[in-house]
């Protein structure tokens, strides 16, 4: 069975802002010795994350 996939659209500020909370989340795991793969795995998604433009219409 195939995984689902989910998109999640995103703005420039919107993009930093969860870089910057991964990193820090990253930085308090390795204070606490603990393992930080999986965050890692996210931040290089994140990073490489294709753009896309979109138009938005405000109503």
């Amino acid at each position: 069975m195939r995984e689902k996939k989910t998109h999640l659209y995103v703005d420039s500020q919107e993009r930093t802002l969860l870089l910057h909370s991964l990193v820090e989340l990253k930085n308090q795991l390795i204070q606490q010795g603990r393992y930080t793969d999986c965050i890692d795995e996210l931040i290089f998604k994140v990073v490489n994350a294709p753009i896309k433009r979109m138009k938005i219409e405000y109503v």
